[in-house]
């Protein structure tokens, strides 16, 4: 938590040090009685007939009467002089973004100094060479604004250059950067995610730019340096920022970094892969007021001798290795010099030790002691940080009780994280807390039978997070709960009950809400709905039809009423939701047909309308949501054929259950174009005619780390994130599952009327853990392709009408656990092998020309049927009988007499002599220290 905090306090100290020039009105700003040049304003035209401009931001640069003068212009600045565009301002905004390409007529505008096109979409497109003829340039920003190939190396042209920003674009490697070692007054160079992997000599190439103060190195896959550079003469870098690179400890650029730049203010050198304690000479950096640690290996504590840096304001040294207790971390802090460190980062460590008295940092605004091993009470001391603005002290063993006390004089209080542990809080009903909060995070905490009375008198937060804190309590007239701002709000897994207020909060627009898994009732008001988050599954709430139609929001992205009693006819408004990604209406007595409005939903993902009472066909307007992913329909009353466009209208649909309904004819071959299909699960229905050959264009359902079919097979790794968990019948009863479900790949066409015979080409299918095509009528025998499913841990084919024997390369499979054989017309010896001596004889019953183990039945030939773990031949026996012979009467003798003489041997010298038993119980006790 700490690591990512940090990051951004480090991109806002590069901004502060390295502020950008003064851009004036961002809306153009210039001598009202000076236009623009001509022939700058007819360039400016052309750059604009490049860009795709879908939200009109350059609807001012126009060649209508009245706006002709192009220093107006938004993003345009001109000399207040001369007239000339000296600046140039195209970073719009990151979420409406200009896009197309950046024009070479940029070039044309020669008495350009500024140049920003940062948070753009310029599709991989090339920077413009031409710019490099841009002699004035002083301030360059690409930023983000995706542009690709090569970075062109005409910019080592730009010998004014004094700011240049590449990060966060998508260009080719670059094989070296000599071009900048010509740009002599360079200030400020960030390259955020170039990759240098190849640039062996990047620090050289940086040592030689003198007057360089702010360096961003970031996610660049810099290469361990060695040996080290000549010495930087000019000692001028203030912030450095290399984090993100995989740099070890034996890399170069640590001494470089001690000997060269003594004077770095902020120095970023977090997720990278330094290991040990951490180097003293950190220390010698005096200047440091800023240092980012976080994310490495680094183990031990903190060394004694950063008591000495005077200046050092922020420390973040979360998710490493530290085990020391955090009383000696806190005392090789506060030398005479460290008490105005403002921010401590220490979570996500292995840190030990009680809390301790920490006001000693009477400047502390940031505590970060998150998930450590720290134990025992909090101290009421820390009711003395009066400067604390945020507190994150979670995923610790603290006992014990919080009460009053520990808030008195944190005035400034912010952010208050605590989770997991057994502290009980203890406040008055009439508290009022001296902070007002913005975020509050009491998660698996003991709060009490009661919502926190003491909120009410919290105005400002934004964020309230109390999911299972054992809080038996109603939300009837607790209105006050809600934040009159946007929100985040997570009640779930409590026992919170009574109806949900129905408010007209315009905060609830773009809000997220989770009350999941308590006891709600009655009606669910309008304003939730509102949101892009709601989740009120698994309560008792039974009203909907007026309050979602009423509610009109193409923000929301996510909803889930699942496991409630909603009854009644969906309601037919869903053309209010065309934002909606993810709905799941599951385990309700929701009854009639599919509302159509339903095909509205085009950026739909996940539909979930399992567990209802839905009638009627498969709806064809559902093909409008050819987004989908995931579609679960089971235990309706759906009716009618299986639709054809099911496999042409969704390509990347991952999960199609449409078990338990009514559904009828034949399996449309066209199912097989879903490539990505992973669960196919048609059970319980009344499907005819044979199972499809086509089955192996499935291909995600063969194994990816098989080669042959990586070759074959170009696969697109779809996430899973639509959905969080989903009911799968694994062995004959339903599990939930919640993690992992990439892992799930399941054919489940059981309990349907299926003839025919199992087709060849389901061997391809190696990815497969479970295969169920019970209670059909299938016949021929079971092809012995089955045994290439090496990864097959469920096979399910009883109730059939089977015959021959079952394949030997069944015995192949070593993951198989559950074999349902039964009731078929199977003949011959059950195979052997070590998952088959596992399953037990009803597996096999019904089938009464099968022979062998685990059956009574032996076979032709076999006189009883034996378990061949254990059906060893009379020779073996012989060997053991002659095995066992060893030890006889002379070996117990022997063994006894061994015994009783080395035990006296050692211990009656220690009884006799006295010089020995001092001497060996000292020997223990050192051992032992």
């Amino acid at each position: 938590m700490g690591g990512s905090s940090l990051q951004l306090l480090l991109t806002f100290f590069l901004f502060l040090l390295c502020m950008k020039p003064a851009l004036g009105n961002y809306w153009g700003v210039g001598n009202a009685n000076l236009n623009c040049k001509e022939r700058e304003r007819q360039t400016l035209i052309k750059i604009k007939e490049d860009l795709i401009d879908d939200h009109d931001h350059l609807s001012s640069w126009s060649t209508k009467v009245g706006r002709e003068d192009c220093c107006k212009w938004r993003g345009v600045h001109c000399d207040n002089h001369t007239g000339h565009v000296t600046q140039l301002d195209l970073s719009i905004s990151d979420v409406e973004p200009l896009r197309g390409k950046l024009s070479p007529f940029l070039s044309e505008l020669q008495y350009l100094t500024s140049l920003d096109v940062s948070f753009n979409d310029f599709n991989h497109t090339q920077i413009p060479k031409s710019i490099a003829s841009l002699s004035n340039l002083r301030h360059l920003d690409f930023y983000r604004a995706n542009f690709g190939r090569n970075i062109p190396f005409q910019l080592g042209n730009l010998s004014s250059l004094q700011y240049l920003d590449l990060g966060w674009n998508n260009f080719n490697e670059p094989e070296d950067l000599e071009w900048l070692r010509p740009l002599s007054s360079l200030s400020v160079l960030c390259m955020t995610s170039v990759n240098l992997s190849k640039v062996n000599n990047w620090l050289h190439v940086v040592n030689q730019l003198p007057y360089l103060t702010v360096l961003v190195l970031r996610t660049c896959s810099l290469p361990n340096i060695f040996p080290i550079p000549h010495v930087n003469s000019s000692n001028s870098l203030d912030v450095l920022n290399l984090s993100d690179n995989n740099l070890t400890s034996s890399s170069s650029v640590l001494e470089w970094l001690f000997n060269s730049n003594t004077s770095v203010v902020g120095l970023g050198l977090s997720h990278n892969q330094f290991q040990g304690l951490i180097p003293d000479a950190f220390s010698k950096i005096h200047s440091l007021e800023l240092l980012i640690l976080n994310d490495n290996e680094f183990e031990g504590g903190i060394p004694k001798s950063f008591s000495g840096m005077c200046n050092l304001k922020i420390l973040s040294l979360s998710s490493n290795n530290f085990s020391e207790l955090l009383l000696g971390i806190v005392h090789n802090l506060t030398g005479s010099a460290n008490h105005s460190i403002e921010e401590l980062y220490l979570d996500n460590n292995h840190i030990m030790g009680s809390f301790p008295d920490l006001t000693a940092f009477s400047s502390l605004r940031v505590l970060f002691l998150s998930a450590n091993r720290l134990s025992g009470t909090i101290p009421e001391s820390l009711g003395k940080q009066s400067n604390l603005e945020r507190l994150y002290i979670g995923g610790n063993p603290f006992e014990g009780v919080i009460s009053e006390a520990h808030f008195s004089k944190l005035t400034k209080l912010k952010v208050f994280h605590i989770y997991n542990n057994s502290l009980v809080f203890n406040f008055s009903s009439n508290w009022v807390p001296p902070f007002q909060l913005e975020q509050l995070y009491f998660v698996s905490c003991q709060l009490g039978f009661g919502l926190p009375k003491w909120l009410q008198t919290q105005k400002s937060y934004y964020w309230l997070d109390l999911s299972n804190s054992t809080i038996l309590d109603t939300l009837s007239n607790s209105y006050w709960i809600f934040p009159n701002q946007k929100f985040y709000m997570n009640l779930s897994d409590n026992q919170i009950s009574g109806h949900i207020p129905n408010l007209s909060l315009e905060s609830s627009f773009g809000s997220i809400i989770d009350l999941s898994s308590n006891e709600l009732e009655g009606e669910i008001p309008s304003f939730v709905f509102r949101g892009v988050h709601l989740d009120l599954s698994k309560n008792m709430l039974s009203k909907l039809a007026f309050s979602l139609c009423a509610a009109n929001n193409n923000s929301l992205r996510f909803l889930d009423l699942s496991n409630n009693r909603l009854s009644g006819e969906l309601p037919n408004c869903w053309m209010h939701f065309e934002g909606l990604k993810i709905l799941k209406l599951e385990n309700n007595n929701f009854h009639g047909k599919i509302p159509s409005s339903m095909g509205s939903l085009i950026e739909i993902e996940t539909l979930d309308l399992g567990n209802n009472n839905f009638s009627g066909e498969l709806p064809s307007f559902l093909k409008n949501c050819s987004k989908l992913i995931f579609l679960d329909l089971r235990n309706n009353s759906l009716s009618g054929l299986i639709p054809m466009w099911l496999g042409r209208s969704h390509p990347n649909l991952v999960d199609l259950i449409l078990r338990s309904n009514h559904l009828y004819g034949r399996m449309p071959p066209h199912l097989c174009h879903l490539t990505h299909l992973q669960i196919l699960d048609l059970a319980s229905n009344k499907i005819t005619g044979s199972i499809p050959k086509c089955l192996n264009n499935l291909i995600s359902l063969m194994d990816k780390k098989n080669p042959s079919v990586a070759t074959s097979h170009s696969y697109e790794v779809l996430s899973l994130s639509y959905v969080d968990h989903t009911i799968w019948m694994w062995k004959g009863r339903e599990y939930e599952y919640r993690n992992n479900l990439a892992l799930v790949k399941s054919i489940d066409l059981s309990s349907n009327k299926l003839n025919g015979v199992i087709p060849e080409e389901i061997g391809v299918l190696d990815g497969l853990i479970s295969l169920n095509l019970s209670n059909n009528l299938l016949t021929g025998k079971i092809t012995s392709n089955i045994g290439l499913l090496y990864s097959l841990e469920v096979l399910d084919l009883s109730d059939n009408k089977l015959c021959g024997e079952i394949p030997s390369t069944l015995s192949l499979i070593d993951r198989l656990n559950f074999l349902n054989l039964r009731n078929n017309n199977l003949s011959g010896r059950i195979p052997i092998g070590p998952q088959f001596n596992t399953f037990i004889a009803s597996a096999y019953e019904g089938n009464p020309n099968l022979c062998g183990f685990p059956l009574l039945k032996n076979c032709l030939g076999e006189e009883t049927p034996q378990n061949p773990t254990v059906n060893r031949s009379s020779g073996d026996i012989s060997m053991q009988g002659e095995e066992d012979g060893f030890i006889t009467l002379g070996f117990y003798v022997s063994a006894t007499i061994g015994f009783v003489a080395s035990f006296w041997g050692v211990c009656g010298t220690l009884l006799l002599n006295r010089s020995w038993r001092l001497s060996h119980f000292k020997f223990l006790n050192n051992i032992r220290d």
